[in-house]
This record gives structure tokens, C-alpha cells and sequence, in this order.
């Protein structure tokens, strides 16, 4: 089958490698019919992520048919078309059974690895590295499913694909980010990355609530489309002071949540830029903080920062005093994919959202190491690629 592989950083290839196998007796093979390129498989794809080897298979957020089951697996049969989550989840420990499923105990192999390099593991992830399990990931024609009843999610016919991948992923992220912030009625959410994860916190955050919702980016057509899709306040912070911005549109206070969509390959502007760019390229940092700083800064007292971009390891010179004397509380993690999926799919069959508004660009599968450039590099006003085996 053909599979889009990482050889390197920036070395992505399409090759012919082995169809996956039935390897236990709750797994699934599952026919991919389409798979999203994640903002997080960038951090991949620029060399941040280590414990890749030449071969892997990348790929988290994807949908399609189950082709074969293993011996225990009871709720699905093939044919059955299928979204699956991007964390793997037991279903049997003591996470998973508290709805905790990026905790999941049982599903990543490496944990020793990842702990020791970043203090602590989540859950096996899908094509995410070696760190994270050596799953191979969905940007194939085929991949294997571990833990196939605890993880997939039947699809009706009335959802499209477009629709569904983003099930996987960004949607559950997003939301899960703005439920964090116990949104009250009449809040104001700031909301720092306007990339698919971050526009789909701010439509999840006046789901929730939310009276108005700011997008912080640099992007023109990013914050154009957070207006659009999330009817959302918009800052670009290389034309205003964001800190300062914020205190005049909420009369001094700060916004009541700050949700960081953004994580570790921050961009930010003058030396603090310069500072974490260079800490990383030394490895004296594993990430840029430059968002999670700011949304701690600019946080009203007693307000909520709700961390939704993936961060890996140690971050320097975060304001923890500003934090405890604000009271602020602070929440984040990899998120419960199977604890949102079936509410945010009732709220698609019932067209009270439709994510595939953040998909700009198509592929063909074989077209992906030219849709991780042009997403790297936003070409063409990028925002969400899909790509289709």
C-alpha cells in the first residue's frame, strides 16, 4: 500500500510499504479514506519530536471503513465507516474508565522513554513518534486500530468525511480547550493561535457561551476567517500590543479565559522571539512559550488559561508569580478524543456546526510532502489539508 513517511527532518516521502495485520485480538484494520494534516505533525516534520525513525508512517486525525476485526472486538464488523481517535485508549484502566483517555495507562509502550525526556506520557498516539508508542499513523491507504471498541466511532452516512476527520483531533481539542474554561455567560475568551484547533476553541467557546471571543494571530486571512467562521474580535499582535489591547476591550480586567492554541513552535516577536529560538535550537528549552506567557499576563484575576497546544517538555521564564497572585487557574492536556466525539457529531447531524469550514486545501495522498510545505509554510491562505488515499 502507499504510505506518506518520515525520513528526516523535512524529508517527508511516499512509499510502498506492508499492509498492516490484525496483531491482537481487539484490533481493527481500517480502510482510510481520508486523513488531515494536524498542526502538531509539524513539530514532527520541523525536527522538534524526537525518538523518529526513517520509515514512520505519519498520521493522526483520519477516517474510513473497518476492513477486518480481531477475535474480540464486538462492536464493529467490516464495513462499518469508522473515526478514530487520535489518542489510543484501553478502555479498562483507571483513566479510561473516568473518561480520561489521553491518560490511558496501557497504550503507550515507551512511557519510560517519553517520561524521561519530558517528565511525563500521555497515551500512544498515532504516527507521533517512537515517544509516543511507534504507532504507525493514518496517512495511508490502510492502518491498524488497537483497542478497536474503545476507540472508533460509527459514522452516519449524513456526515461527510470532510466533516468527520476533524472529529479525530481539532474539534475535541478545541472544545475541550473552551469547556476548560468554565465559561460563563456574558465572558470574554481570548484566544491566542487562529489555526484550525484555535478557530475551532473560539465556535466552541460561544457554544458555550462566550459573549465575545478575541483571535490573536499574525495571519490576515487567519484572523479574516476567525471574523467569518467564529464571529470573533481580532488582534494581529505585529500591528498592536496585545496585553494592552486586551485591557481596553475588557475595561482593564484582562479576558475571564485564555485559551493557548498555539504550544511549543510559537512565533512571538522581537527578544523574547530571538531568546526561545535559540534556547530550542540549543535544546536548553524544548518549547517557545511565547503564547502561554502572554494569556497569563493578560488573564483577568481569578480567570482560567486553558492550554490546548501540544507542548513536549521544559518552557522557561513562564510568569508562575503572576499565575498564584491572580489566582489563576490553569488546565490543559491531551484530550479526551472519546468523551467529545459523540456529542460533538450530534451537534453535525443536527447542522449546529459544521468544522470542515476550516478545510482549505485537498490532496492526494501522494501529493503530501507538498501539503506539509504549503501548510508549513501557509501558502495560498492554509489552513486545514486533507489528503485522500
Amino acid at each position: 500500500m502507499k504510505a506518506l513517511c518520515w525520513y528526516g527532518k523535512r524529508d517527508l516521502r511516499v512509499m510502498d510499504v506492508p499492509e498492516p495485520e490484525i496483531l491482537g485480538p481487539r484490533d481493527a484494520i481500517v480502510q482510510v479514506s481520508l486523513s488531515a494534516v494536524c498542526g502538531s505533525d509539524l513539530h514532527l516534520y520541523n525536527g522538534h519530536v524526537p525518538a523518529m525513525e526513517r520509515g514512520d508512517i505519519l498520521g493522526h486525525e483520519f477516517v474510513g471503513t473497518v476492513v477486518d476485526v480481531g477475535a474480540r472486538v464486538e462492536g464493529f464488523r467490516p464495513g462499518d465507516r469508522v473515526a478514530v481517535p487520535f489518542t489510543i485508549s484501553c478502555g479498562r484502566c483507571f483513566f479510561c474508565e473516568r473518561e480520561l483517555w489521553s491518560l490511558c495507562d496501557n497504550s503507550n509502550p515507551n512511557a519510560y522513554a517519553a517520561e524521561a525526556l519530558y517528565g511525563y506520557s500521555p497515551a500512544g498516539i498515532y504516527g507521533y513518534s517512537h515517544l509516543f508508542g511507534g504507532y504507525a499513523g493514518g496517512q495511508a491507504e490502510y492502518v491498524r486500530v488497537p483497542f478497536a471498541d474503545s476507540g472508533l466511532i460509527k459514522l452516519p452516512e449524513s456526515v461527510s468525511d470532510e466533516k468527520a476527520v476533524l472529529l479525530c483531533d481539532v474539534f475535541p481539542t478545541g472544545y475541550m480547550a473552551a469547556e476548560n474554561c468554565s465559561i460563563q455567560e456574558g465572558d470574554t475568551v481570548a484566544v491566542w493561535g487562529a489555526g484550525p484547533v484555535g478557530l475551532l476553541a473560539m465556535k466552541s467557546a460561544s457554544l458555550l457561551g462566550a459573549e465575545r471571543v478575541i483571535a490573536i494571530d499574525r495571519f490576515p486571512e487567519r484572523l479574516s476567517l476567525a471574523s467569518r467562521f467564529a464571529d470573533a474580535m481580532t488582534l494581529n499582535y505585529e500591528d498592536v500590543d496585545v496585553d494592552e489591547a486586551l485591557r481596553d476591550i475588557t475595561g482593564g480586567m484582562g479576558p475571564d479565559a485564555c485559551i493557548d492554541a498555539v504550544g511549543m513552535e510559537a512565533h512571538g516577536k522581537g527578544h523574547g522571539r530571538v531568546y526561545d529560538a535559540v534556547k530550542q535550537k540549543l535544546r536548553a528549552e524544548t518549547d517557545r512559550p511565547t503564547a502561554l506567557r502572554q494569556a497569563i499576563l493578560a488573564c483577568r484575576k481569578g480567570g482560567t488559561v486553558s492550554i490546548a497546544g501540544a507542548y513536549a517538555g521544559y518552557i522557561d521564564k513562564v510568569p508562575v508569580g503572576a499565575a498564584f497572585n491572580k489566582g489563576i487557574t490553569i488546565k490543559g492536556g491531551q484530550t479526551h478524543v472519546q468523551k467529545y466525539m459523540p456529542r460533538l457529531l450530534g451537534l453535525i447531524e443536527d447542522g449546529k456546526s459544521d468544522p470542515s469550514d476550516v478545510i482549505t486545501h485537498s490532496f492526494g495522498l501522494e501529493e503530501g510532502p507538498i501539503a506539509y510545505e504549503v501548510f508549513k509554510h501557509k501558502e495560498d491562505g492554509c489552513v486545514k489539508v486533507v489528503l485522500r488515499p
